[in-house]
């Protein structure tokens, strides 16, 4: 299984920082007894590991190489590479350039890399043979992307930092979302498009055998 990880992003809210967003330190950790500063993309990490990932794939800008160095190869006993989106095109480009090392068949996990989440197994807890969003409560919704849900919690629609929630024809999110995926071709047999960031009155992670925010899982 792969975990996706789109961290091309600049980051100008928070700027100026001499080093990309995800590096970021945010607590620490204890290696042989020493305390060392944590950047918040590992607790991402962390997460993905432990909902099953053996891969990892960061998406990166063409000016993002410390986190080539900071993170290099391997996590631990999981192996690391680089996509580069050249351009500020969206989520959902930075997502679909991973296609280039991921195979068609393989399950992804996607996750944002400057949000920290609980419970910290989170991805574990979600179905393995859907797309499903890992989702938050906010109070304000005009600041996050919102997923509007039927009763049944059964996505609808993806609403980008709209000023209010506003509720959207019965259609099937997760159907039209993962036929897009499954029938996805590379950056390179496709015009780029720019894509929206999955976040919500609740906000999301994702799993499929794919990607996605919060957190997601793709099959």
């Amino acid at each position: 299984m792969w975990g996706i990880i789109p961290a091309a992003g600049a980051g100008s809210r928070i700027q100026p920082l001499a080093f990309s967003k995800e590096l970021l330190p945010v607590g620490s950790r204890i290696e042989a007894n020493v305390e060392h500063p944590r950047a918040v993309s590992e607790y991402l990490i962390e997460r993905m590991i432990r909902g099953g990932a053996t891969k990892l794939c960061f998406v990166i800008s063409p000016g993002k190489s410390d986190l080539m160095t900071y993170y290099g190869g391997r996590v631990g006993a999981v192996d690391v590479v680089y996509v580069v989106q050249p351009r500020p095109a969206g989520l959902c480009d930075a997502l679909f350039r991973a296609c280039s090392v991921i195979p068609r068949d393989e399950p992804v996990l996607i996750g944002l890399p400057d949000t920290i989440w609980f419970p910290c197994d989170g991805f574990a807890l979600m179905p393995d043979d859907l797309l499903s969003f890992l989702l938050f409560p906010v109070k304000k919704t005009s600041a996050f992307d919102a997923v509007v849900m039927d009763d049944t919690t059964r996505g609808l629609e993806v609403q980008v930092k709209w000023p209010c929630l506003r509720r959207c024809p019965r259609r099937g999110l997760r159907r039209c979302r993962h036929a897009e995926w499954l029938s996805r071709s590379p950056p390179s047999a496709r015009n780029p498009r720019p894509g929206r960031r999955h976040r919500r009155k609740h906000v999301p992670a994702t799993r499929s055998t794919a990607a996605a925010p919060a957190g997601a899982r793709l099959v």
